[in-house]
């Protein structure tokens, strides 16, 4: 798994400040995209041990209040992450955001995505339409994408949308 980026403080991609991990690769290629250059499966740096330590040593700082997935896309990126996601969970108490342009039931159905997922307590899901961009939005760049309590919905079989 290769990533562009990591931001230790991050606060524009989910509540409070965050750390944002920026894979790289995503197949989507949404007009007006934001981070065009991370769709390119090649871009950026290979992910390590030392990485995966790096991002829990941010973690770990009491300012930081959550691990937010991004990109590229993280579904396109789940086999390299889950390890990571799962070594995050043992050694952090954290809530972790996602953001896809897959829509939730899309990720339902793959066993790699849906393991990734259930990770993830946090999933703000649907392409980026550039069509639908509204700057009044809050954690999500066009009206059609969704911002999901991803265990709440699991539970119930229904979409349950996030609430600050």
């Amino acid at each position: 798994m290769r990533y562009a980026q990591i931001r230790k403080y991050d606060v524009a991609n989910g509540p409070g400040i965050r750390t944002s991990v920026f894979v790289t690769g995503c197949t989507h290629h949404c007009a007006g995209c934001f981070n065009e250059e991370y769709q390119d499966f090649e871009y950026g740096m290979d992910w390590s041990d030392k990485t995966t330590q790096e991002l829990i040593e941010y973690l770990e700082d009491p300012n930081v209040s959550g691990l937010t997935l991004l990109g590229g896309e993280p579904f396109q990126n789940s086999e390299g992450l889950i390890p990571v996601i799962e070594e995050v969970r043992r050694r952090v108490d954290t809530n972790i955001w996602a953001y896809s342009g897959y829509c939730f039931d899309e990720l339902m159905e793959d066993q790699t995505n849906r393991k990734l997922l259930e990770l993830c307590d946090v999933l703000v899901d649907g392409l980026y339409v550039d069509a639908l961009r509204d700057l009044t939005l809050r954690f999500r760049g066009s009206s059609n994408q969704r911002i999901i309590d991803v265990a709440k919905t699991i539970e119930t079989g229904e979409i349950r949308l996030f609430m600050e």
